[in-house]
């Protein structure tokens, strides 16, 4: 799929370029720094079993992906994050108010994008992929440093920041494919599967990885008193009792937590066993997700929406 994701990227570029020099010198530097591209590469693959013209599916696959960056751009305004992809943010470069509009207008080129394909239902789709990504935005923010959270309090959250994205992606492809109803559907299961996957994984990586190999600040989820699967699990195992439960409490909290609080409630975390227990339910999504891929038809375009399924679980950035 090379050839063809290079070509979105070629686009990516184009629909990025804006009259104040300096402005679009960092969005093309946030489009460059790249990101894994999944979420247009899940649409081009969701096509790829049925009928795959490239052309027709170039404006959604160059949306979505706007319509993702865009969402990164407001979401690093409300975390007030300094690093996105190893990179400063717009957020580190200018005021809330310009970033917000920057933000904007790279929603507006993606919903023009969407526009372009000019599939009533496309459009629809991605409609309510945003509407989606609001939702779970909100709903971080609302429930911030709030303990008392259920485990299908988090799904809906995260279905919304991420996986709504992912079935979108997948639900839109199917449809510029061509293909008939019970396909289209699956594959938006599908791609919802593969997005909790995703970002369950991505929330073990905030606790277990490096802020150099992460690309962005490590252990940010505790800092900002975003309460994750794996913060979850820990109070289960711990039945919420004991001094480490008391420390991880207090830091989630934000009460006068220092820097070594910080330090110590991630290591009790791994230690834990939650993080291992957090990567077995991404992988039951994973295996959720392929097992709706019985529906589409066998060969290589099946076969490489498993790999990417599995790439879900295997990744460390």
């Amino acid at each position: 799929m090379r050839a063809d994701v290079a070509r979105v990227e070629d686009r990516l570029r184009e629909e990025v370029r804006v009259d104040f020099p300096f402005v679009g010198e960092i969005l093309q530097g946030l489009i460059e720094a790249g990101g894994k591209r999944l979420r247009p590469l899940l649409l081009l693959l969701a096509a790829r079993p049925f009928n795959y013209v490239f052309e027709r599916l170039l404006p959604a696959a160059v949306g979505v992906e706007l319509l993702h960056t865009a969402s990164l751009i407001h979401d690093d305004t409300v975390d007030k994050a300094m690093l996105r992809r190893g990179r400063p943010t717009l957020n580190s470069l200018f005021n809330t108010e310009t970033v917000i509009l920057l933000g904007d207008y790279v929603f507006a080129r993606s919903a023009m994008m969407a526009a372009a394909t000019q599939n009533p239902r496309v459009v629809q789709v991605f409609a309510s992929s945003l509407a989606h990504i609001c939702d779970g935005q909100l709903r971080e923010i609302f429930t911030a440093r709030e303990l008392q959270q259920s485990i299908d309090d988090y799904r809906k959250r995260i279905f919304g920041k991420t996986a709504s994205l992912f079935a979108g992606s997948a639900e839109m492809g199917a449809i510029l494919g061509e293909a008939n109803d019970e396909q289209i559907d699956a594959l938006r299961r599908f791609g919802g599967h593969l997005g909790m996957a995703f970002q369950i994984v991505d929330d073990v990586l905030d606790l277990r990885e490096s802020t150099d190999q992460i690309g962005k600040p490590a252990g940010l989820d505790l800092r900002q008193g975003t309460i994750t699967l794996p913060t979850m699990l820990f109070f289960q195992l711990n039945r919420g009792n004991g001094r480490h439960a008391e420390l991880v409490r207090r830091v989630v909290g934000g009460h006068d937590a220092t820097d070594e609080d910080y330090a110590t409630a991630t290591a009790v975390i791994r230690e834990s066993g939650a993080l291992e227990h957090a990567l077995e339910i991404a992988a039951e999504y994973v295996r959720n997700a392929k097992e709706e891929l019985r529906v589409i038809p066998a060969g290589e375009g099946r076969d490489m929406l498993e790999v990417l399924a599995d790439h879900s679980l295997s990744r460390t950035s």
